[in-house]
Parts: structure tokens; C-alpha cells; sequence
């Protein structure tokens, strides 16, 4: 699981000028892809709601310490949450958590998403996805995946592509993508699922075969890898994204303001193209089209939770 948040405080400069924001970030390293994706969208609301921005990293039960607090904060604009499919998973995955998402948070906008990539190691003799398939079906329980640890976008993943694969592979998490990802470039697993941009180098070296990558349609990063769901598992997606959510009570307009702030910020040419040179791409959305699109994701991990068994201990 992610093992820490961050919080974006806004120095108040007027207590008449709405909004300060606060945000909760669920990664376990400061300058992760989350963090850094929030210091952008920070800068840019500073900018257009003359308010100053400071990100607090808190640490703490796999993000629910810091999620819970902005759960509990005033709901004045003045915290809010940024969140991942980190936590739609969560929703099932840790039952004894001490708030339900859609219950004590607004959906507010959503900000981007991200593909990954499913490499495998060349030992493996797969030269591509429906090689692997096969690879695994013969030898049911032999083959693993390495993950940056239980629970994570990663991990799911991998278990939604067993589930809709049909295949026996076994989990072996690790405490974070670096040690996964030497895990499988050094040939001690046999795949793994990893930031399509951390992992495109090592598969254009050859350290890695490219299987697939995740979203609905093919990487620019890497345009001649096929997607999974054209690869040999159709239907499969699996993206890591980002999004923005304020304590349950906040009033709808400083929720409506802040999702036009946030689309204009990720409807800039200059941001999308370079996001799409990291891998993602803007998600624009309003509030009610967020929510929905919550309890989809959800209901989605939900299934997967229950037809694996995954859990984090």
C-alpha cells in the first residue's frame, strides 16, 4: 500500500478570498509522479485564485492517516483531498478504514491518467502477450509478478489481468517500484506491471520484453506496443490516475469553482503536451460525471478484490 500523504496548505492572504486548498496525496515518496502532478496543479491555482500553496507530506497506515483528516477538516475549500484509484481500491481492500469515500468526500474534478506498461523478462521465451498467456496456462502457479508492494495500482493490475486472462501467476510484492522493477530486469520474477515511463527505456534496451500497455488505446511513449486488450485480453484497462475531492459538506460552488479551475489548468496545450511526453493525458470531467466514474472504478476493484482474494495484511 502507499505508505504516505502529502498535504497542499494554502497560506491565507485574505480570510475574505476563498479558496485555500489543502490535498492529501497518496504516495510513499516525496517528487513521486503524484506529487509532482500536484506541485502543478498547486502553481496554477496559486496563480489563478491569488492564493499562496504549500504541499505537507504526512506519513502514515498506508494513506488513510492523512485521508481521514481531510475527511474530518472544515468542509470551507480550504482542504482537500488528492486522490488515486489507490483509494477507490481501498474501498474494498481495507474494510476497518476510518471513512468511506463516497459518504465523507465531493467528487470534484478528476486530473490525469497514466498507462503502464506489462513487461516480461526475456528468459521467459514470450515474445509477446498471447505467448505469455500461454506460457502461464501451461504451468499454472510456477510463473510470478513482482509489484511495488500489496494493494497498490500496480498489484490490481496484475490481478485484474489474471482474472481476465485465466491465468495462475503469483503475487510477490516488494517495498516499492525500484525493487520490483531491479526484480524483474534482474530476472528474479518473470513480469511485472510498471509506470510506462519509468520502464520504456529498459524495454528498449532489451533488458525487457513489452507485452502491453494498459489504457484504451495505444502509449505515445511507445506507439508500436499494442495495447493489452488488442494484445490477447480484450476489454482489459487499468490506469493509474489522479483526482480531487473535498470533505462531504463543502459548499456545491466552491466545489464547481474548483472543477472549472482545475479543467482550465489540464485543457492547457502547453500542460497536455507535456504530460503526454510523461505518459498521461488530461481527464476532464464534471463533478457529477467524477462521481460517477468513482463508483464505477469502485464496483470495478471491488470484483477484482473479491475474484482474487487479494488482501493487505
Amino acid at each position: 500500500m502507499p505508505t504516505s500523504v502529502a498535504f497542499l496548505r494554502c497560506v491565507k492572504t485574505s480570510p475574505l478570498q476563498w479558496p485555500c486548498v489543502g490535498c492529501v496525496l497518496p504516495r510513499p515518496e516525496i517528487g513521486g509522479p503524484a506529487d509532482v502532478y500536484a506541485r502543478v496543479i498547486a502553481q496554477h491555482l496559486s496563480e489563478a485564485l491569488k492564493q499562496s500553496f504549500v504541499i505537507e507530506n504526512r506519513p502514515g497506515a498506508g494513506a488513510l492517516i492523512g485521508t481521514d483528516a481531510v475527511a474530518k477538516s472544515a468542509p470551507d475549500g480550504y482542504t482537500l483531498l488528492i486522490m488515486s484509484n489507490a483509494h477507490t481500491t481501498n474501498e474494498s481492500l481495507l474494510p476497518n478504514r476510518p471513512y468511506q469515500l463516497m459518504r465523507d468526500f465531493a467528487p470534484i474534478a478528476p486530473i490525469n491518467s497514466s498507462d503502464l506498461l506489462m513487461v516480461a523478462h526475456p528468459a521467459t521465451g514470450a515474445k509477446n502477450l498471447k505467448d505469455f498467456i500461454a506460457l502461464a496456462k501451461s504451468k499454472p502457479g510456477q510463473l510470478n509478478y513482482a509489484s511495488s508492494g500489496p494493494g497498490t495500482p500496480y498489484h490490481m493490475a496484475g490481478e485484474l489481468f489474471k482474472a481476465m486472462s485465466g491465468t495462475d501467476i503469483v503475487h510477490v510484492p516488494y517495498k516499492g517500484s525500484g525493487e520490483a522493477r531491479n526484480a524483474v530486469i534482474g530476472g528474479h520474477v518473470h513480469m511485472m506491471l510498471d509506470a510506462i515511463t519509468t520502464m520504456a527505456a529498459n524495454a528498449r534496451a532489451g533488458q525487457v520484453r513489452a507485452l502491453g500497455t494498459t489504457g484504451a488505446k495505444r502509449s505515445g511513449v511507445l506507439p508500436d506496443v499494442p495495447t493489452i486488450a488488442e494484445a490477447g485480453v480484450p476489454e482489459y484497462e487499468a490506469t493509474i490516475w489522479l483526482g480531487l475531492m473535498a470533505p462531504a459538506a463543502t459548499p456545491k460552488p466552491i466545489v464547481e469553482r474548483l472543477n472549472a479551475e482545475v479543467v482550465k489548468i489540464i485543457s492547457r496545450p502547453d500542460l497536455q503536451k507535456t504530460w503526454a511526453e510523461q505518459g498521461a493525458t488530461s481527464m476532464i470531467m464534471d463533478p457529477a460525471a467524477f462521481d460517477k466514474y468513482l463508483r464505477a472504478d469502485i464496483a470495478k476493484w471491488a470484483h477484482v478484490v473479491e475474484v482474487s482474494g487479494a488482501k493487505v495484511e
